[in-house]
């Protein structure tokens, strides 16, 4: 075991075994928490989403690129859950593990500000559906928008600190109300699905450039739809038996990954490319509205509303406990480590509720609309992914060392762990400069609550590598401040 991995294991006993918070979720509350979490607004506007940049051959390769990427990396989570039970929080815990505390700390850090962000934006799509029936809400980021989602904020708020349990078993019952309209669209736009639209211009204008590049389009809004994934490694510290966060993971990536692939490719037959890149989101809506008349778009727009509200209460939740764990760890305040009665992290979601009422506020100032908000949420969970995929190789590869090539297990482990890495790199070339030295600019603050924690427990900040960490997130901040001032780069 790593000096690393030996600090992640001693964790405070205290909060580890505490019976109010470990063994309620069993294994289809885990998967509605995956699946909740990962089908919120992203798929009401994919098929808008992947053809603003991407013809369907493209399309169809990005799909394969990320349903394989994505595989990889739900596997390597079911594999950590299996061989690490130890380790609570995956997200967390495996950076931690594979590179000490601060970089345990960035992960949660990123991953937590990823949560909210993203329930910004869905805020701002679910208040930009009911624009559709009350002209009021606008695209979701008008005053009365911001006015009726901040009620939602907070109403979802008090919900959460009556329980861990019951919200997970609403959010399961939400689960399954929004998969209903999704699996009528499927089937009814299946039924009017015409060949020769789907065919037509196949690899995309000239003008979306080479095949490469609309690819590479397709990736942060395929990232988006997909993250959730590791929702129930997040929750693993509750889980009801540890191989259920492994089984929940993958289970709830297949479930998920037929639903969008089956909303993305379909809609290109009833919509060549460059119309349904015109389409005004959700652009689900304005698909089913031609398969099936008014009554498909109307339900299109309530299944989005039931959709953004399951998302949001899942993603509060996990939002909480990224938090939490590392608290009890103390690589955060431990302010954010305490519980309230029952078993809830109430600190924690106190400050993830009032970023997202601050971020809301901003919103009808800045007009940041629901794709940028997105864009930004998914450039943030990407370095944990990668952090989780490289503790996945860096322990199969030890253990292969270890053990002489091992068991059939490791051997299998090591190409999947391997290609979840290259996954994870490749979508972070994908993202693009902009959205790393916007993700920079986020990620170095937090080196202050870090600071207060490790002075809580009477410990030196940094070691020389941890420095050096920070050194380039500062000089990435600096840059990305700069160019945002200059107007050179923006949101």
């Amino acid at each position: 075991m790593t000096s690393q991995e030996s600090a992640t294991a001693s964790r405070p006993p205290s909060a580890a075994a505490d019976s109010k918070v470990k063994g309620s979720l069993g294994l289809a509350l885990l998967v509605a928490l995956v699946v909740g979490s990962t089908i919120g607004s992203g798929i009401f506007g994919l098929p808008q989403n992947m053809a603003a940049g991407a013809g369907a051959g493209a399309i169809l390769i990005g799909w394969a690129i990320t349903g394989a990427g994505m595989l990889m990396l739900a596997l390597v989570y079911q594999s950590l859950a299996l061989r690490k039970p130890e380790l609570d929080n995956g997200v967390y815990a495996y950076a931690r593990a594979l590179s000490g505390e601060y970089v345990g700390f960035n992960s949660a850090w990123g991953y937590w500000i990823s949560a909210w962000i993203g329930n910004v934006g869905y805020l701002v799509a679910a208040f930009g559906a009911l624009g559709y029936f009350y002209p009021a809400f606008g695209e979701g980021n008008t005053l009365s928008s911001v006015i009726g989602a901040s009620v939602v904020v907070w109403v979802v708020h008090v919900l959460v600190l009556r329980g861990i349990q019951g919200a997970a078993v609403l959010n399961a019952a939400v689960t399954l109300a929004k998969i209903v309209p999704l699996v009528l669209f499927i089937i009814l736009v299946a039924m009017a699905f015409q060949v020769d639209t789907f065919s037509f211009n196949f690899w995309g204008d000239p003008k979306l450039g080479s095949v490469l590049d609309q690819v590479k389009s397709t990736m942060l809004v395929t990232v988006w739809v997909f993250i959730g994934i590791e929702g129930a490694s997040v929750y693993s510290a509750r889980a009801r038996q540890r191989a259920d966060v492994g089984r929940a993971t993958v289970i709830g990536f297949l479930i998920t990954l037929m639903l969008l692939m089956a909303v993305s490719l379909l809609s290109l037959g009833i919509f060549a490319q460059p119309e349904l890149a015109e389409l005004k989101n959700p652009s689900m809506a304005g698909v089913l509205e031609k398969a099936v008349g008014t009554w498909g778009a109307i339900l299109i727009y309530i299944g989005l509303i039931v959709s953004v509200g399951g998302g949001f209460l899942a993603w509060t939740l996990l939002a909480a406990e990224s938090l939490f764990t590392p608290a009890e760890d103390g690589v955060m305040p431990t302010w954010l480590a305490r519980q309230n009665d029952k078993g809830v992290p109430a600190n924690a979601l106190w400050l993830t509720s009032s970023m997202v009422q601050i971020f809301l506020m901003l919103t009808l100032f800045s007009k940041a609309s629901y794709l940028a908000l997105i864009s930004l949420s998914t450039a943030m969970i990407l370095i944990p992914y990668l952090f989780s995929a490289v503790y996945g190789l860096s322990l199969t590869l030890r253990n292969k060392s270890r053990h002489g090539g091992g068991s059939a297990r490791l051997g299998r482990d090591a190409p999947v762990a391997a290609l979840a890495t290259i996954y994870c790199l490749w979508l972070l070339y994908a993202a693009g400069l902009k959205y790393l030295l916007l993700s920079a600019l986020l990620y170095a603050p937090g080196a202050v609550l870090y600071l207060v924690a490790k002075r809580q427990r009477g410990e030196r900040a940094f070691t020389a590598r941890e420095r050096f960490v920070l050194a380039v997130l500062i000089v990435l901040a600096l840059a990305s401040a700069y160019l945002l001032a200059t107007g050179r780069l923006s949101l």
